[in-house]
């Protein structure tokens, strides 16, 4: 079997697993590690038997790659990621794609050019619980749906700098909902603000209009001391209550539809009725994202998120914050 030789930029919370995961696949090779600090670097390239480089572009010229994984942090996205483009390399930029709308633009641009592949590291699609809730959506169990709703948040994340909560976390929830609901979004209202952070906003309230009608929410912070990760999303039969971080997914019965099958007739009402824990077969969401990136190049195909989902999430969340400035709603 072809091994892909992969090397990761960044040796961060991100970077750190990116090696980890590369070096537990059967069809990958991870051949190096880059980090400006060799205290931060070195360690993880030689937990993994890799080697250690502190400058990207030499490492780019030394090693034979056929992958890279960008976990630097968001303002060196574009930077990082051209310098791998430009050499020919597949690259898996994790989210969000890049810091403005320019930047991506330039990323996808590359990625076109010298005809490799370009991921962006929405971890969340990769999620079991987000898989299996999107086959039950599919299937029309809920019917209609009326309202999704996202919380996601947790102790101040003291590692990131260069971007607020609506970059850092929200962008999560705009993918995945954009997802699930297979809808475009049309208009935007958000509320932020900065409480402990010490450059950025560490609080969103936000409410999105789907194009199918659908209404969204997304509450998400650094000020929470429990980390919680969870969607509900409501419909005419009932509803779903997905928890990313334990994959555990219920539906809560809508008792009336069950009761009146066709119930045209009369006048729709909802009724308590049973909860049902659906089974889940769990495992990681890094190494499900990394395997489906290694087989995307090996089997030469199209990326599972590919630069154009990867920058209109980072559009969306771009309007959040337009919003939350202008106090006002944004229409896209």
């Amino acid at each position: 079997m072809k091994k892909l030789k992969v090397a990761v930029i960044g040796a961060g919370a991100m970077g750190k697993n990116h090696a980890r995961v590369y070096s537990g696949m059967d069809n990958v090779e991870l051949v190096a590690v880059c980090d400006s600090s060799e205290d931060a670097g070195k360690p993880i390239a030689d937990s993994c038997n890799a080697k250690y480089y502190s400058d990207c572009k030499k490492m780019l010229d030394e090693e034979k790659l056929d992958a890279v994984s960008v976990c630097v942090p968001t303002k060196f996205h574009r930077e990082a990621a051209i310098d791998v483009l430009r050499k020919k390399i597949n690259v898996l930029v994790e989210k969000p794609i890049a810091s403005t709308m320019e930047e991506a633009r330039e990323i996808i641009s590359e990625a076109e050019k010298n005809k490799v592949k370009l991921m962006i590291g929405h971890i969340e699609r990769f999620n079991p619980v987000v898989i299996e809730l999107k086959k039950r959506i599919e299937k029309n169990e809920l019917g209609k749906i009326y309202k999704v709703h996202c919380v996601r948040m947790g102790p101040s994340a003291q590692r990131i700098y260069d971007v607020g909560v609506v970059i850092d976390l929200a962008i999560h929830e705009i993918d995945t909902l954009k997802y699930l609901v297979s809808s475009k979004i049309k208009r935007v209202f958000a509320e932020t603000a900065r409480k402990v952070h010490s450059t950025h906003e560490d609080l969103l309230i936000a409410t999105l209009r789907f194009e199918n009608d659908i209404l969204g929410v997304i509450n998400a912070n650094w000020l929470t001391p429990k980390k919680t990760r969870e969607i509900t999303i409501t419909g005419e039969k009932g509803m779903f209550v997905a928890d990313y971080l334990n994959q555990q997914l219920f539906f809560y019965e809508n008792d009336f539809v069950r009761k009146n099958v066709n119930y045209d007739s009369y006048s729709m009402t909802v009724l308590e009725g049973k909860k049902v824990e659906i089974e889940i077969n769990k495992s990681e969401p890094l190494r499900n994202e990394l395997e489906s990136f290694a087989e995307c190049i090996l089997k030469n195909k199209a990326p599972l998120i590919t630069g154009q989902e990867g920058m209109r999430a980072l559009e969306i969340a771009q309007k959040l914050l337009e919003s939350a400035k202008a106090n006002e709603v944004i229409s896209l």
